[in-house]
């Protein structure tokens, strides 16, 4: 079983990440939930989802446990969620998110540029994107063109095609920026 919570302030595009791994899990083959958290969630500047998958026939619990990887695009979503990461977990956190010194040692953070990156591939929008591509280098479980394809199929059936392309780009931005931050000071 995989677990990942996704969080953000209501506009980051953290629901649209879930779907997209969602859709990338379902295509697989794997069985998958996507349990949304918004409204009053939004007001803290929380709004999130969390996505559980696995090849086994069902999923005991959909909801909150301890998430293997957690995205937190700002930095009440990480204060709220950061607990509950199972240790040995991923922290994933964009461009306005700092990790304190006091932080959990016990879970490997990674920080991608997500903003700068998808601003420069002309995509603003695409920031969401660009850690979807992140999240799935960090998990490990889909190949990055199976999940290309999934992703630009979520979209087709949202009548979205027309960026898939774009899309695209800022996906494989997102996951080439994990691979190169993983020799540096952005992973500790």
């Amino acid at each position: 079983m995989r677990e990942i919570v996704f969080a953000g302030s209501g506009g980051q595009g953290v629901l649209t990440v879930g779907l997209i791994i969602s859709d990338i899990a379902a295509t697989e083959g794997l069985n998958v939930t996507w349990v949304p958290s918004y409204g009053s969630a939004m007001r803290g500047g929380t709004a999130n989802c969390t996505v559980k998958y696995c090849a086994e026939n069902y999923i005991y619990n959909p909801s909150q446990e301890q998430p293997d990887l957690l995205l937190a695009m700002n930095e009440p979503s990480l204060h709220m969620f950061l607990p509950i990461v199972a240790p040995g977990g991923t922290v994933l956190v964009g461009d306005t998110v700092t990790i304190s010194d006091d932080a959990r040692q016990d879970v490997t953070y990674v920080h991608v540029n997500c903003t700068e990156i998808a601003t420069s591939l002309g995509n603003p929008k695409g920031a969401n994107v660009v850690m979807t591509g992140a999240v799935v280098k960090l998990m490990g479980d889909f190949t990055k063109e199976a999940a290309i394809a999934a992703m630009n199929h979520m979209f087709e059936k949202k009548g979205k095609s027309k960026f898939n392309e774009s899309n695209a780009k800022a996906f494989d931005a997102g996951y080439n920026a994990v691979e190169c931050l993983t020799n540096t000071s952005c992973v500790r």
